[in-house]
């Protein structure tokens, strides 16, 4: 076991809105087929009736659970939803590092989540990430699907979830270009971040990118999707495939976000917005009684 903390929101995680709830912080490893998969866990004060299992973005290759898209978001879900949150520092992908083997460390992290007796008293169990995280938190849903371990709710950050990656519409691209600040994922970012991943660029298996799997029987979706981001077009070909086999989808286009914004400050207003959003997906229909305004 880590090192336990109790910190107030506001000041440890720069969480918005002048949340000042504690929440308690405890880093340790969970079994894992491949070794113990590093973990860190957000406990709010009152005893959680949800939990939620967070994956960073980065690309596959890039991240840690000390980055605002992990630390800040977990604490701010937290606190908002009064949810156990627990954020996977999965392997990234290296020479040694591919897939599987990130996926099977978020899905050992899913089934501590879901089995230990430990969290029996957790109504609803959620998974969800950010950009690549998004894609092992969809993958993880679908082989829990599979097992027989499915998912009350399912929170997706501008997912990156099919390869190829589907166009951009014009005036996006457009205005991307007169943005040069912006984070940009072109074709080839985009077949090297799979490359380095799944250790080629053909015959990628449907859990790797997952949104070439089959998609039925997932539970309700929240997505978040960012107007100014090259992935962009996944996230909403995402929404079309999971609405065409009926899984429930919520959506918002954060405007004028890019790829990766939870990652920017989170007082900004953009950020406050996508978090009020994911935190109304995890509380469910009567948020209202139970979201920190």
């Amino acid at each position: 076991m880590g090192p336990i903390r109790t910190l107030p929101a506001d000041i440890a995680g720069r969480a918005p809105g002048g949340i000042d709830k504690a929440v308690t912080v405890e880093d340790h490893c969970v079994p894992g087929p491949h070794g113990p998969v590093p973990v860190r866990s957000y406990r709010p004060a009152a005893p959680p009736r949800t939990g939620l299992l967070w994956m960073h973005g980065g690309g596959f290759r890039a991240g840690s659970l000390d980055m605002p898209e992990a630390h800040d978001v977990s604490l701010a879900l937290a606190a908002r939803a009064q949810a156990l949150v627990v954020s996977v520092d999965y392997q990234l992908a290296s020479t040694d590092v591919v897939y599987p083997m990130p996926l099977d460390d978020v899905y050992a992290a899913w089934r501590w989540l879901c089995e230990d007796p430990g969290h029996g008293h957790l109504a609803v169990r959620a998974v969800g990430g950010a950009s690549a995280g998004g894609a092992l938190a969809l993958g993880a849903a679908i082989r829990g699907r599979d097992d027989g371990l499915p998912a009350h709710q399912l929170l997706l950050a501008y997912p990156f979830a099919h390869y190829p990656n589907p166009a951009l519409d014009e005036a996006t691209m457009l205005a991307l270009a007169r943005m040069p600040e912006m984070p940009r994922f072109p074709p080839a970012l985009v077949e090297s971040m799979v490359a380095d991943y799944v250790g080629r660029i053909t015959d990628v298996p449907q859990l790797a990118l997952p949104g070439a799997a089959r998609l039925d029987a997932l539970p309700a979706t929240a997505l978040l999707l960012a107007q100014y981001d090259d992935l962009r077009p996944s996230g909403e070909l995402l929404h079309r495939q999971l609405d065409s086999v009926g899984v429930p989808v919520t959506a918002l286009v954060a405007l004028g976000a890019p790829h990766g914004h939870l990652n920017a400050d989170a007082d900004a207003p953009m950020v406050v917005d996508s978090l009020r959003f994911l935190a109304r997906a995890l509380t469910g229909p009567d948020w209202k009684a139970k979201v920190t305004p």
